[in-house]
């Protein structure tokens, strides 16, 4: 019984000290900062591209398809 007892013991402070570890582990900390600076970099680099396009749809894309549309306008 003594045997028994002390087996259940030992299984529970093992389990106990598995879960501290687990608990107090900041090995992989890092993924969770590598995520937030990718997702940081596509929103900035989303709000570029889009600043570019409004930039570009008033001023250059205008003339760019007129011309295009000019090159390939075999009637005139």
């Amino acid at each position: 019984m003594k045997k028994m007892i002390s087996k259940v013991t030992h299984k529970a402070n093992m389990l106990a000290i598995k879960a501290r570890m687990a608990l107090t582990n900041n090995h992989a900390e890092g993924f969770v900062d590598t995520a937030i600076k990718i997702l940081m970099a596509v929103v900035i680099g989303a709000l570029v591209l889009a600043g570019l396009y409004m930039l570009f749809d008033k001023t250059v894309l205008p003339t760019l398809v007129q011309r295009i549309k000019d090159m390939f306008n075999y009637a005139g």
